[in-house]
């Protein structure tokens, strides 16, 4: 029955296209598209899936990923409300199907384009039944920058965090950076093992990010409400020590299952949840 209801979790959540929501429009029916004004034209919209980064201005739309494809007409209502300039560029920061799901509404009925890593269209056209319309147009590298909306973007890529195919942006002028899944507010992450991440990586990723910002700079998580540097770098913290916890349990000569008997220490209790509960993180840490 674990087995089947990790199953059902890790589909919803590393789901590589946009097909992979039909059937599921039931369960989106209730979701609500909500909107936070961060500064210049930078908004915060959240519903189910990853948080979504719009830049909305007199240049145009600029989108930070776009969640499930069920929701990509509320979606698009939401950013109508904020402006009624044309969706130009949709920008993914990895490859998951709550990040992308809308890739293929967006590109085929707004005429955006999709920007990301090279890894994130290799991972995307890789799936099954691949709607070509959901991959991404321009690939990078390193990263790319736009100037949008009288603001400079900065898109830069971290390599083998969440996954091969990270992206973090950042909104210069309003101070705004988007993390991806690179950050989980208050919750232990999910990193994408069989798909190039590493907790090392995903350390590294992070301390990277912290680097880059300061204590006026809001950011939005890839899951969970705004933030502040001080929030990620509690979550890193976090990080740190439950890894360094289980990997001194290992080196003592404990298999995984004797450390997910002992437990990791009570202060941790509150970071577990539905999909990263206290068990899956430690296997997570453990290998």
């Amino acid at each position: 029955m674990k087995k089947h209801i990790l199953g059902l979790a890790l589909a919803m959540i590393a789901a590589s296209t946009a097909t992979s929501a039909i059937g599921q429009d039931d369960r989106f029916a209730d979701v609500e598209i909500s909107s936070t004004h961060l500064g210049g034209s930078v908004h915060m919209l959240v519903g189910a899936g990853g948080n979504i980064g719009v830049s909305a201005g007199e240049d145009g739309i600029l989108m930070i990923d776009d969640q499930y494809a069920p929701l990509a007409e509320k979606i698009t209502a939401a950013i109508s409300d904020l402006s009624d300039a044309p969706k130009r560029f949709v920008v993914n920061t990895h490859y998951h199907g709550d990040h992308t799901g809308s890739n293929a509404f967006f590109a085929e009925n707004k005429g955006v384009t999709i920007f990301a890593h090279e890894n994130v269209r290799i991972r995307l056209a890789s799936g099954e039944d691949v709607n070509p319309a959901m991959l991404p147009v321009v690939t990078y590298q390193d990263g790319i920058k736009f100037h949008l909306n009288g603001e400079t973007i900065h898109v830069f890529h971290l390599a083998d965090g969440h996954t091969d195919g990270d992206s973090a942006i950042w909104f210069e002028q309003p101070d705004v950076l988007h993390t991806g899944d690179l950050f989980f507010k208050d919750m232990f992450p999910y990193i994408d093992l069989g798909a190039g991440g590493s907790v090392t990586g995903y350390i590294q990723s992070v301390e990277t990010l912290l680097g880059k910002i300061d204590d006026d700079t809001k950011v939005i998580p890839g899951h969970g409400t705004l933030a502040n540097k001080d929030d990620l770098q509690r979550f890193v913290n976090m990080i740190k020590e439950t890894h360094a916890f289980v990997q001194s349990k290992k080196a003592e000569g404990l298999s995984e299952q004797a450390v997910l008997d002992a437990g990791l220490p009570e202060k941790w209790d509150s970071w577990a949840w539905r999909f990263i509960n206290e068990e899956r993180w430690i296997k997570t840490l453990y290998q």
